[in-house]
């Protein structure tokens, strides 16, 4: 089976095709001044452009891991998550705190079926 490399970057790629499976890198925000919920909604907008891109959709995703700076703020996150998902293909999803880089609140990965 082939590999098909999405966005390729210095570092990474937006995401990376194998089979019929769409793994995301990694996806945060480009503004960080906005606070857990704008990064968020950004984040959501990215995800789907890059889903988009891989020939899928958000009503794919079979699994996503949401990293917080602040898992305080998670109801937050959440209000822009549930606004966003497909609520009748909910996919397989953890979200915990984590280290990330200064001002980013929220990054989020996926993985989804093609």
């Amino acid at each position: 089976m082939d590999i098909e490399r999405i966005n390729p970057r210095e570092w990474n790629c937006s995401a990376v095709v194998h089979g019929n499976v769409v793994y995301l890198s990694g996806i945060v925000a480009d503004d960080k001044s906005l606070p857990m919920k704008g990064q968020t909604e950004q984040v959501l907008k990215k995800i789907d452009a890059v889903l988009s891109k891989a020939g899928t959709h958000k009503s794919r995703i079979l699994s996503a891991t949401v990293y917080m700076a602040d898992a305080s703020l998670k109801d937050e996150m959440n209000e822009a998550w549930m606004a966003w998902v497909d609520r009748s293909n909910l996919p397989a999803r953890a979200a915990v705190g984590a280290v990330l880089t200064p001002g980013t609140l929220v990054e989020i990965m996926v993985c989804a079926a093609r």
